[in-house]
């Protein structure tokens, strides 16, 4: 006679060890290394789960396990809801052969119940589904990826001719709080190349305008105005709340700050610069790669690097750099592809052609080099005009 579920679950319990929730917590907070598995479905998941775990429905764990733990001496602690169905779990990956597989009694609502730690996942809306849906089907990005972008925060240093094109596009794309910082007021002359600005805005903050144009394009971004001029004095309270920094200024004083707080804050910094027919992008992020200082421990004399304001620039010129700017903030946030630290691409707009250089860093740099404490901040409107001035 077939024995009763009841008969079935006594004699798996008589083959299959349990752990209390709070024997598998005292096992991670020991160090020890193992396998957390959640065998409910979907739905359930969704409302939360432990800390480290990974979701294998359990209709589907003998065809993923080994995915996951391909030596079947590998230890593994499965959970349900209340402990019945990661019982079967457990036995069904001893059938397969797995040595050391616990099934945590009273599951998730025991777990929860003695006041344990719980990860309550972040979901898409259905708006933001609809939104992003080209995202959602990029293997890359998918929701988890679109997730990271919505929770990620990204700091625009400049709401220029780099910094405009970037922002715009990192809004589109669903970036959840851009900080965009800026202290000027809208020229016309900026509408050149400046797409966050309109006519009807010359002689407004750029900030305040950035601000209404990204909200317009897509309501969802938390965009924070900061009309200040970056200092010395408020580079690192400004940045330090900050995942990613695009530097999209155009004179060398202020790279050198945003380079100098990103060290010392160990912030990615998304470098771009323009001059006329020629750009170039960059991702300054030691030790895996060099910082600014690395490249320009000085820098160059005025008449051989001047600014777009004495020199002109192509008004098409910031949107590719910018757009390449926010191509590399993206991959930064989604952890997908190669980045461009370590590298340099150079864009020569007249003869259509990219290059791309090695970059290295200086091991004897003094604000990333080895094993060097960062020096503080300089006078830098000083130590651009005559470096030997400021004391290095």
């Amino acid at each position: 006679m077939a024995p009763t579920i009841k008969e079935l679950m006594s004699q798996i319990r008589a083959r299959v060890k349990e752990s209390t929730p709070a024997e598998v917590k005292a096992r991670g907070e020991r160090g020890e290394r193992f396998v957390l598995i959640d065998v409910r479905e979907k739905d359930e998941v969704d409302q939360g789960h432990l800390p480290g775990a990974t979701h294998i429905p359990r209709g589907f764990l003998e065809l993923r396990i080994e995915a996951l733990a391909p030596d079947r001496k590998t230890p593994i602690v499965a959970y349900c809801a209340g402990g019945n169905r990661s019982l079967l779990a457990a036995e069904g990956l001893q059938r397969l052969g797995y040595e050391n597989v616990v099934s945590m009694s009273g599951g998730f609502s025991q777990w929860r119940n003695e006041g344990n730690p719980v990860v309550v996942p972040k979901h898409l809306s259905e708006a933001d589904r609809r939104r992003y849906s080209r995202h959602l089907m990029i293997p890359e990005v998918g929701d988890a990826g679109q997730i990271r972008l919505l929770q990620a925060k990204v700091l625009l240093v400049g709401a220029g001719g780099l910094g405009c094109p970037a922002a715009y596009y990192l809004a589109a794309a669903g970036v959840g709080t851009l900080g965009v910082l800026d202290f000027d007021k809208v020229d016309e002359s900026n509408l050149q190349r400046q797409i966050l600005h309109t006519v009807d805005r010359v002689g407004t903050s750029k900030t305040e305008s950035a601000r209404r144009t990204l909200l317009a394009l897509n309501p969802g971004v938390n965009v924070i105005p900061i009309e200040a001029r970056l200092s010395s004095a408020n580079v690192e309270s400004i940045f330090e709340d900050y995942d990613i920094i695009v530097d999209g200024s155009d004179n060398f004083p202020t790279r050198y700050l945003v380079n100098d707080a990103c060290v010392l804050l160990n912030k990615p910094n998304v470098h771009g610069s323009v001059y006329r027919f020629e750009g170039q992008v960059t991702v300054f992020h030691p030790p895996a790669g060099p910082c600014y200082r690395c490249l320009y421990p000085e820098p160059p004399p005025a008449e051989l690097a001047p600014s777009c304001a004495d020199a002109g620039v192509l008004g098409v010129l910031p949107g590719v750099v910018g757009l390449l700017e926010a191509v590399e903030t993206v991959k930064l946030i989604l952890g997908a592809g190669d980045s461009l630290v370590g590298r340099l691409l150079h864009y020569d707009a007249l003869k259509a052609e990219f290059r791309t250089l090695r970059l290295r860093r200086d091991p004897k740099c003094r604000y990333c080099g080895d094993g060097v404490r960062f020096p503080g901040f300089v006078d830098y409107e000083r130590f651009c005009a005559n470096p030997a001035s400021v004391a290095r």
